[in-house]
Formats: structure tokens, sequence, C-alpha cells
């Protein structure tokens, strides 16, 4: 290990953002650069655990425990600690193609894991992570690379962070690789779906160039299923890969969801990135929430993009409403012990943002949504709730319970529906008869990936649902595994 007494030495140091009041003014990056010495401190604070449960990549009551790309995590903690960054910088794309993604937006269920977390502050993984990325770009060590050709083309739809990486995996094994992105730019959820200040595009553009010149090509513009069939990939190409996400939004089944001022949360967001990235919002082609009273339903990150968006955009108030019951200051051991996910409280950038601003909290818990009310106009204008409690019906399962007299009217202006996905879109399912599970999502077994139709597989979320970024990456790794050993009969990724 680095230092044997280093987590008795040193706290945890997270990473410091830039002032609410000052961030909320432009749409760059939140994060402001960390002290090298502290850096090399915060390796040091790795235990070097025998069994190091934070790269253990398992499903612990349906949430993730530990790193699902499985990182060597205290190797490059020990190697930042003794200053050997390269090595670091080596270790840690063994096994994670993206970290310049990761360590920006991952919630990281490696540091969940962490045996250290168990009784104190876990290691800053994530931030680790970041700055061994970020080190390598600045140093030059991060170069594209193509190994030789196999003579083998494959077809890969969608350009996400499953799509990139099966993309990354089938190039680096010497394989031909086209993707497709429906998309004027690529980077899928990316590039569109999560906002600049999190995640700016720069950071994406920059490795989507990395894997153009080491000899992927990105086709844009062009939606597999509409524009071109996709039968059509399945006869020019030895393999297709499909990465189309899980981009069927969850509607409100409510009274007044057809208002105008009702949007789902991926448009409004998609919306301001792409006229921001455009024109820097001057087109005015996206969903402004300036001066309006701003509704945002459902929590998660989605909301929170949301609520930081709204802020961005100038908006007179911004609420967010969850079903669920708010979560506990600290992790409950009876029901929640370690290394399961940590189920509490957290206050995100949007919230920091609005509590600075407001001077409260946005989010307001056990909050269901009755109706939406709007004017002469059709524009939306009320938003009608009720409070609920949650209890056992008589399978025993707990269902919501409003609260008699709890009913309230806010006033709204935009109603933002971020309340997750329900599947992948049908066009391509649909064409080629692919096999669905329960939940819609495109039927192909972990580790193995292919679907029904042959020649024909699929990753991430339009297989496993909607997920965290971490997992797109694991799947689409794996899944360009086994591409390759269905064109090859073996395959050295791992």
């Amino acid at each position: 290990m680095g230092k044997a007494t280093g987590f008795l030495e040193y706290e945890r140091v997270n990473p410091q953002k830039r002032p609410p009041k000052e961030r909320i003014n432009d749409w760059n990056e939140l994060r402001l650069p960390q002290d090298p010495d502290v850096i090399k401190t915060q390796g040091a604070r790795c235990m070097n655990c025998g069994i190091p449960f934070c790269h253990g990549s398992v499903l612990l009551n349906g949430m993730a425990a530990g790193c699902p790309v499985q990182n060597l995590i205290p190797e490059w903690n020990e190697l930042v600690y003794k200053g050997q960054w390269e090595d670091a910088y080596k270790r840690l794309i063994r096994t994670n193609p993206f970290p310049e993604f990761t360590g920006r937006v991952c919630p990281a269920p490696c540091e969940g894991s962490c045996t250290e977390g168990h009784i104190m502050e876990s290691v800053a993984i994530n931030s680790l992570e970041y700055e061994i990325i970020e080190k390598a770009f600045a140093e030059g060590w991060v170069v594209p690379k193509k190994a030789k050709a196999t003579g083998k083309k494959i077809a890969v739809v969608g350009s996400g962070p499953a799509g990139m990486s099966a993309a990354y995996y089938l190039n680096a094994v010497g394989h031909d690789v086209t993707v497709y992105e429906r998309n004027d730019r690529a980077g899928g959820l990316m590039m569109y779906g999560i906002p600049a200040m999190k995640l700016e595009k720069r950071i994406v553009k920059r490795r989507i160039e990395l894997m153009k010149a080491s000899g992927i090509q990105f086709i844009l513009k062009t939606e597999v299923g509409r524009d071109i069939p996709t039968q059509e990939l399945i006869d020019t190409y030895d393999a297709v890969v499909l990465c189309a996400g899980a981009t069927k939004p969850r509607g409100l089944e409510v009274e007044g969801n057809e208002l105008k001022g009702v949007h789902f949360a991926v448009d409004f967001l998609k919306a301001t990135t792409q006229s921001l990235l455009d024109s820097s919002l001057e087109n005015g082609k996206y969903i402004s929430a300036q001066g309006k009273n701003v509704i945002i339903i459902g929590g998660g990150d989605t909301g929170t993009d949301c609520v930081a968006t709204s802020i961005r955009h100038g908006c007179q108030s911004v609420n967010q409403f969850e079903i669920m019951p708010k979560p506990p200051e600290k992790r409950n051991e009876e029901t929640n012990p370690w290394p399961e996910w940590p189920l509490k409280l957290k206050v995100d950038y949007g919230q920091e943002e609005a509590i600075s601003l407001y001077g409260q909290d946005p989010r307001n818990y056990l909050i269901s949504t009755k109706k939406i009310v709007g004017n002469e106009q059709g524009e939306v204008q009320e938003v009608h709730t009720v409070e609920v409690t949650w209890v056992k019906n008589a399978t025993g399962r707990r269902v919501p319970q409003e609260v008699p007299g709890s009913e309230k009217v806010w006033p709204a202006d935009l109603v933002l529906l971020a309340m997750g996905f329900l599947g992948p879109e049908d066009t391509i399912p649909n064409e080629l008869e692919l096999e669905r599970d329960p939940r819609s999502n495109v039927q192909a077994t972990y580790e193995v990936f292919e679907t029904n139709v042959e020649k024909v597989f699929t990753a991430g979320d339009m297989r496993r649902g909607q997920s965290l970024i971490v997992w797109a990456i694991q799947e689409g790794k794996l899944a360009a595994r086994e591409v390759d050993k269905y064109l090859t009969g073996k395959s050295v990724i791992k």
C-alpha cells in the first residue's frame, strides 16, 4: 500500500466547486483544480485491502456495489501517491476506456463499497480517477491506437457510452467499425442528455476525435430503422451491435398532461444543449424557463439537471416533486448495510444552487400530482398535488396512500417530467422482430449479448434498461468481446 497509516493521518478532501452564485451565470464546468499535494494524500488514504470491495462489480439488493467496470482502484491509488502518474493511467485504462466521463458523472458505487467507508469517510476514488485522466491528456499520453486489420466490418447503432465502448474495443482488436448516430453530434446521452456544466461538451468531442483518429467512422444524422433499414446493416456488415439506449420517457397519466408548457425533461435538456452548442442560446431554439415558475416532477440526476438548467435560464422559482420519502441523513445499517450502495440524502449541485438563490431546497417529498390545470389558451398555469404516505396493501406491497386535507395548488408556467424511461424505442426491435424482456428491453443474456437474430448483439440501456453510464461502458466492452469471439473464435478483450 502507498502509506500504511495514510487512512489514519489524512482526512477525505473533496474537490471544491465554484460558488453557486458565480457558476449559475455560465455553462462551464463546476469543479475547481485540486492541489497536487492534496491529490497525493488522497491516494495515500487507500488501505489496499486484501479483499477490495471497491471493484467488486456486483448487484446487492438491486443496486450496484463496487465498480461495474472493475477498475483496479487500490493499484492506481498507490501509484498516484508515489507520483507514478503514467503508470496510474495505464492501470486505469486497462479496465475503463473513458475515465474522463466516469470521473465527472459517475455516482461512484465504488466509494459506497469502500472498506474504509464502513467506519469513516471513503477514499475519494472518483476524484483520483478524474485527476489521472486529465493528467494523461495534459501530458500527451492519450493517443489513438489501431491494431492490425482483421478485415471484419461491424456496425454499432448509437454513440452513447455503450456504443462508444463497443466501438473502442472492437477497433482496438483490428475490426473496421462504423458508428451510426441519429443526432447531429456524436456522444448520445453524454452529448445531449447531461448538461454542459456537469460534462463540458469539449470533453466528449475530445474523445470522439481520438476515436476518429484511430479509424472509427461516425455517420451522423442517420436514424437506423427510419433513414436506413436495420436489415441493410445486417446484410452489409459482419456483425451489428445495437446500443440505442432506453429513450422512451415515462409520461404522467393525469388530467392536463397535454397542455402547452408540459415537457419531458430529456427534451428540455437536449434542446438547451443543442442551442448552446449551435448559437450560445441566441437562436432561441430551446424550451426556456426564463421568468417562469418551474415544477419538476421526479428526482434523481435528471431532476437535478433540470433544476440547474432552469436556474441558468433565469426562472422565477423551481420546485421538485418526489413521491418517495426523504432519504435519511446517514446510512441505515440494518436495512441498508455496507457494502450496499448507501441510500442517504445527497444535496447535489442543482439543489446547492437553488438553496443559494432561493434559500431553500427545491425538493418536496411524499408529493403526488393529481392534475395539471391550464388557462384559456391551453397553457399550463397550476399543478394540483396531494401528500401521500406509504402503506402495505393486502399483498404486503408498499403503495402510496393520499393524506386527507393535504391538497395544494402550485403556480406553474413550465412542468418538466423527469420520471425516468420505459425502455428502448420500438422501431428497430419491431423491424427485426427482436425478443423483448418483461420490461420491453431487447432480450439478450448478460455476458453473451447476442439477440435472437443472427449477427445482431445489444448492450447498454437498450438491453438492461435505464442505468448508469459506467454500466453502459462495461456492457459495451463485454459485448465487443462476444462479437470478437463470434467473428474470430477468440478474444483478448477482458
